[in-house]
C-alpha cells in the first residue's frame, strides 16, 4: 500500500491526490495543508524554515493524515526544481499545486525603499510562483493531467494599494496577469490555474502590524470581521476539486466583503 493510499479521508474529494504546499508553516499555508490533509490528499509541506514545517507535519501525522517535509526558498530554481522531484520521489505524482509562500517585504514609500528589497520580494511573491508552477507543470504533465490544478495565493491589493505597496501591489497583479497566460497553454490538457485574493486576513503577518490594526479593519468588512487563515485554505481545495472544474485563469476575491466600497 503506497503513501497515498494509507492517508486518512476514503470519501473525502481529494482522496488518493498529492498536494505541495508552499509557506505551509504558518498562517494560510499551514492551515491549507490541513485542509488538503482532511479532503484525503498525502502533502508536501515546502519552506525555508523546516522547524515550523516539522510542526505542521507531525500535527497532521497525528491525526492520521500524510505528510512529508521538504525545505526550499521557491525563488530559486534548483530548489523548486528539487521541491518538484523530491515530491515524485516519495508519492509518484504531482496533482495539486498551492503557491502560497510570499512576503511582505519593508514596504514604505518608493522613494525610500532599497532596490535589494524590491527584488527580493518580487523573487518571493512573483519569481517564486512562475518557478514552481514551471517545474510543478513538468510533472502534472507526465501522464494523465485531467483534474490537475494549480492555485497562487494573490492579494486584493493586486487591484487596490496603500502607501508603501508600490512593490507587493506589482508582485500580486502580476501573478493575476501571469495565470491568463497559462491557463491557455495548460488548459488543452486538462489542467487548470487559479489565484485567491485574500483581503484582510488574521495571520503572523498581520499581526507584526500591531493588535490596535485589527478592530478597524474588522469594521470595514461587510461580514465585520478578519479573514482567518482556514477561510483562505478552504477556497484553495475547493479550487482543486471537481467542483471547480470549469474554472481557469481566474483570480478570486475572497474578503468578506473588505472591498465593496472601493479602494481605501
Amino acid at each position: 500500500m503506497s503513501d497515498v493510499e494509507t492517508n486518512v479521508g476514503k470519501t473525502a474529494r481529494l482522496t488518493g491526490k498529492v498536494a505541495i504546499v508552499t509557506g505551509a508553516g504558518t498562517g494560510i499555508g499551514a492551515a491549507a495543508a490541513h485542509a488538503f490533509v482532511r479532503e484525503g490528499a498525502a502533502v508536501v509541506l515546502v519552506g525555508r524554515r523546516r522547524d515550523v514545517l516539522e510542526r505542521v507535519s507531525a500535527e497532521i501525522l497525528a491525526e492520521g493524515g500524510t505528510a512529508a517535509v521538504v525545505q526550499g526558498d521557491v525563488s530559486l530554481g534548483a530548489d523548486a526544481e528539487r521541491i518538484v522531484a523530491e515530491t515524485m520521489d516519495r508519492f509518484g505524482r504531482l496533482d495539486h499545486l498551492f503557491n502560497n509562500a510570499g512576503i511582505q517585504g519593508d514596504g514604505g514609500p518608493i522613494v525610500d525603499m532599497a532596490e535589494a528589497a524590491f527584488d527580493e520580494l518580487i523573487a518571493i511573491n512573483l519569481k517564486g510562483p512562475w518557478l514552481m508552477t514551471k517545474h510543478g507543470l513538468k510533472a502534472m504533465l507526465t501522464g494523465d493531467a485531467t483534474g490537475k490544478a494549480i492555485v497562487n495565493t494573490s492579494s486584493f491589493l493586486s487591484t487596490a494599494a496603500t502607501v508603501g505597496t508600490s512593490a507587493y501591489s506589482a508582485s500580486k497583479a502580476g501573478i493575476d496577469a501571469m495565470i491568463r497566460a497559462i491557463a491557455l497553454e495548460v488548459g488543452p490538457s486538462g489542467i487548470r490555474i487559479n489565484n485567491i485574493n485574500p483581503g484582510v486576513i488574521d495571520t503572523p503577518m498581520l499581526r507584526k502590524h500591531g493588535e490596535g490594526i485589527r478592530a478597524p479593519l474588522a469594521a470595514r468588512a461587510a461580514l465585520k470581521r478578519l479573514g482567518t487563515p482556514e477561510d483562505i485554505a478552504d477556497v484553495a481545495v475547493w479550487l482543486c476539486t471537481d467542483e471547480a472544474r470549469f474554472i481557469t485563469g481566474q483570480s478570486i476575491l475572497a474578503d468578506g466583503g473588505f472591498t465593496i466600497p472601493g479602494p481605501r
